[in-house]
């Protein structure tokens, strides 16, 4: 098979590519600019283009298919060729799909839990050497890449988000993988540059449930009103499973799972029911209530969620991918929670489309409540790059519902002040989905006083 990849710098894109090249596909890749860690790991297997851009004559009628990205334009210069060529051109979920089609499909979604919860999955069907494909949105620990594809594998675990599959296929990822076994997690409005009101993204967890094949399960959040009522009223015919929070006891800082009282390296509300999830979805794979405990007692965690950078008798510090409002509030009281005796310094930055509309804004409201002290950053690059007006102090804060809450929009100042806090029987969270305005972490963490 003679694959090229259009816009192959993605994130899932590159592992999809280096997962073909893995089962002996040829691959060729293009794209405008490349960053770290996806430009090494092409290189090493030979599949980094050898200059940066778009030529139309990489595109010729010897390719058996074309994947395209979704950082491409609709007039991509290779993706009018290939149309005009008629050679057929898949999105990555379509192209997965494509992969799994013969194997039994577990699909992870939700708007927030859904690496976590996969990644449990992977960690306890690697812990017992099970044979499986997957695609995850992060990269863990053990898992040189984010997507494997194989001939033999019986199953395939997906993570499957909700954004769109690329800018000639509107519909959602999720949508095209026709889950055997489908886990829903949660709804939280996000993504309102492509759903602008909360019924337009229910609405498209409405049509994933009508994607599960016919007599497969769904395993969703009970404690989800929202989800709990789209759920009842759905006609499609699939086994319905519900979970909450496990019973479980939280003693010096370890959370323990209940009866058995089994010691887990995670903590917080979130990630109990994520456990929950997982374990069920586990069920349906074969593996007991008792082997997926066994195996969950030595999950670390998914990359950045909830991620230890420091750790003391006085003082942890945490990065978290926590953006959204509901992601932001759990995590928040997780940590809170976990560690009653210590306060707790919360730092989110916001550099989402969403968190930086001023009307989507207010539904942070009472977010980081829980914080002693809240803190929210606002690069100014990033309004400018979105040409977006920036937000005042007063702006955030009236959204925040919290006029204790401080704000900056400049990385030099908010580091100073971070480092002008006094850190003893204190943790500190940084959260975002971006990069910390470039904040050496482990650093910050050293220089913090105790």
């Amino acid at each position: 098979m003679r694959i090229h990849f259009i816009a192959i710098g993605g994130s899932a894109m590159h592992n999809l590519a280096i997962a073909l090249h893995k089962k002996g596909y040829q691959i060729t890749g293009s794209d405008d600019v490349i960053f770290e860690p996806a430009k090494s790991r092409l290189d090493k297997y030979g599949l980094l283009p050898a200059e940066m851009g778009w030529d139309e004559n990489r595109i010729s009628s010897n390719l058996d298919a074309v994947i395209l990205g979704m950082h491409a334009r609709i007039d991509n210069s290779e993706l009018l060729k290939a149309q005009e060529l008629g050679i057929t051109i898949y999105s990555y979920p379509e192209y997965i799909y494509e992969q799994s089609k013969n194997k039994l499909r577990v699909v992870i979604g939700g708007s927030h839990g859904k690496t976590t919860i996969t990644s449990m999955i992977l960690h306890v069907l690697n812990y017992y050497n099970r044979d499986f494909d997957y695609l995850v949105g992060a990269q863990l620990a053990g898992f040189e890449t984010m997507v494997k594809v194989t001939e033999n594998a019986p199953v395939m675990i997906i993570e499957g988000d909700e954004y769109l599959s690329s800018p000639i296929d509107r519909r959602p990822k999720f949508h095209l993988y026709k889950a055997n076994v489908a886990v829903i997690s949660g709804i939280a409005w996000d993504h309102i540059n492509v759903f602008p009101t909360y019924a337009d993204y229910t609405s498209q967890f409405e049509k994933f449930i009508n994607t599960i094949e016919e007599a497969g399960t769904l395993i969703y959040c009970e404690a989800d009103a929202d989800l709990n009522e789209i759920v009842s009223r759905s006609e499609a015919n699939i086994n319905k499973i519900g979970y909450g929070i496990p019973a479980h006891e939280i003693e010096n800082g370890i959370t323990y799972l209940l009866p058995e009282k089994t010691a887990l390296k995670i903590f917080g509300d979130h990630n109990l029911m994520n456990l929950n999830a997982a374990k069920l979805v586990c069920e349906q794979l074969n593996i007991s209530t008792a082997d997926f405990d066994t195996a969950i007692a030595s999950f670390t965690g998914a990359a950045k969620r909830l991620e230890v950078i420091s750790a003391n008798d006085s003082t942890n510090v945490y990065k978290d991918f926590a953006h959204s409002p509901s992601k932001l509030k759990a995590t928040i009281d997780a940590v809170k929670a976990q560690f009653a005796d210590r306060k707790l310094v919360a730092c989110i930055e916001l550099h989402t489309f969403s968190s930086l509309n001023k009307d989507f804004l207010k539904e942070y409201a009472g977010a980081m409540d829980k914080a002693d002290h809240a803190i929210v950053f606002i690069d100014l690059k990033s309004f400018e790059q979105k040409r977006m007006k920036p937000f005042s102090e007063e702006d955030v804060q009236e959204a925040f519902s919290n006029p204790k809450l401080k704000f900056f929009n400049d990385a030099v100042q908010l580091k100073a002040y971070l480092l002008s806090l006094n850190y003893q029987h204190t943790n500190l969270l940084m959260m975002s989905s971006g990069n910390y305005a470039g904040f050496d972490l482990p650093e910050l963490a050293v220089s913090l006083k105790n």
